[in-house]
């Protein structure tokens, strides 16, 4: 059976299409997944592991206004990350993730399990909202699924 890394990366072979990443609660779980397929360099560009605030304007482009106004924790910031990935990589589809994994909720009265996953194309930015549940390495896989499912669905 298909994973769903695989059938992303299928799909996106199949229209000449390229991916990039911007992560910060799967700490490169999402490329990890993708690279793990023989065959992803034709299509997978690489990402970007924003794990603080800092990296997130630095090298995402992510607004400092974004990030104080709203938060890491939002949809704005994952659809800033996934417009920054798509510029910084240049690839033609981005995905970003931005959530709590745990074990604390943040000094905003966010809970544990809070997850934005964005996917952004030249043309438009997707972002869903997700509340998952259990441990942290089960909200982190839960997260990895979930951008995957919408880089594929954004296609």
């Amino acid at each position: 059976m298909m994973t769903e890394a695989q059938a992303l990366l299928q799909a996106l072979q199949s229209r000449c299409l390229t991916l990039a990443t911007a992560e910060s609660l799967t700490g490169g779980g999402i490329g990890a997944a993708l690279t793990a397929i023989p065959g992803s360099s034709q299509t997978y560009l690489g990402g970007i592991i924003s794990y603080t605030d800092t990296v997130k304007a630095q090298l995402l482009g992510v607004p400092q206004d974004t990030l104080a106004c709203f938060g890491a924790v939002s949809a704005e910031t994952a659809q800033a990350m996934a417009r920054g990935a798509l510029t910084a990589i240049g690839a033609d589809l981005a995905l970003s993730v931005t959530g709590l994994a745990g074990p604390t909720g943040d000094d905003r009265g966010n809970p544990v399990g809070l997850v934005y996953v964005a996917c952004a194309t030249a043309h438009a930015t997707l972002v869903q909202r997700f509340h998952f549940t259990g441990s942290r390495d089960a909200i982190r896989s839960q997260t990895i699924q979930a951008a995957l499912l919408l880089a594929h669905h954004a296609l």
